[in-house]
């Protein structure tokens, strides 16, 4: 017998770091994401089999029931020590799937190449919550923490808008369907950004005006939405990558690696890596191809439309 689960992939429009706080942020899941495949197994121990887009094995190891249930770990993070710390987590939370079980075979498969920074670790999370029919949100918070919009990506296929509200998540679909998606492109830095490390700065970087700030986010986050022009949008944009630069104490994107750009270029979550959004009257891709970077993709191939 098997059983298939699959989650999207995730990109934060608005909001990146003050959504931890309770701002509105605009979210967008991608046709890109993660399946987990689970097989009957043996010996009371997970053989553990992940694949890349390409059908790449990455990752495989052995993970015997006894290490999960007393999340029994190295102080080094290996993979095998987050899944540890995962399973665990999830089995506090609903043990039936080891107590009823001689063993399993489980394989993940990324659909987009998993340096790509769109939800490795919060497809695989959500996956693992519909395995083991247990609240994503709360897996979420017992292992890795954050906001949790990936996980509300990967549980939703139309755009949303995301916000904590006594650290309770809140889930708003939102119509998102402009004109103007042919103008709007997604360009990959050619390196992997660290989430905790960057969630880590805003809280030392986070000044006094934190009211202020969600307040101004959450505005400029409306005016994403109800932009009706490719201008309206585009202005609302770089508002939005002004405001978080000046909370940052760092520099745009833009300003670091493309000032010359006729356009707005935007960093999505966390800032320095990944993809960036790209809003062009004309199409950009001979100028990004020419600085290095040819990961290029139209709003139409990365964005889930349904």
């Amino acid at each position: 017998m098997q059983t298939t689960f699959y989650s999207n992939g995730k990109l934060l429009i608005t909001g990146e770091y003050l959504v931890l706080d309770g701002a509105r942020a605009f979210a967008l899941p991608t046709k890109f994401g993660q399946n987990l495949i689970i097989q009957n197994g043996s010996n009371q121990e997970i053989q553990w089999k992940s694949y890349d887009f390409d059908d790449h094995l990455w990752y495989e190891d052995t993970i015997s029931f006894s290490e999960i249930i007393h999340n029994i770990n190295t102080k080094t993070e290996t993979v095998k020590s987050t899944l540890i710390q995962i399973l665990h987590e999830a089995y506090l939370l609903n043990p039936d799937f080891i107590n009823n079980s001689e063993g399993y075979k489980i394989s993940t498969q990324l659909t987009f190449p998993k340096n790509w920074g769109l939800g490795t670790s919060s497809t695989l999370l959500n996956n693992i919550a519909q395995w083991t029919q247990i609240d994503a949100f709360t897996l979420l918070k017992n292992s890795f923490g954050g906001s949790g919009y990936d996980i509300a990506c990967a549980q939703n296929d139309t755009p949303i808008v995301y916000r904590l509200e006594n650290s309770s998540p809140l889930v708003e679909a939102v119509s998102f369907n402009p004109d103007f998606t042919s103008n709007i492109y997604y360009v990959y830095l050619n390196k992997k950004q660290n989430s905790k490390a960057a969630i880590n700065a805003y809280y030392n970087n986070k000044n006094q005006n934190l009211a202020q700030n969600i307040t101004d986010n959450n505005k400029i986050t409306a005016a994403v939405l109800n932009a009706k022009t490719l201008q309206e949008f585009a202005h609302a944009i770089e508002k939005h990558e002004i405001h978080l630069s000046n909370i940052l104490e760092i520099q745009t994107i833009k300003e670091i690696a493309f000032p010359d750009f006729n356009g707005v270029i935007k960093s999505l979550g966390a800032w320095g890596g990944d993809f960036v959004m790209v809003i062009s009257k004309e199409n950009p891709e001979a100028y990004f191809i020419s600085k290095g970077y040819k990961t290029i993709l139209k709003y139409d191939e990365m964005i889930l439309q349904k």
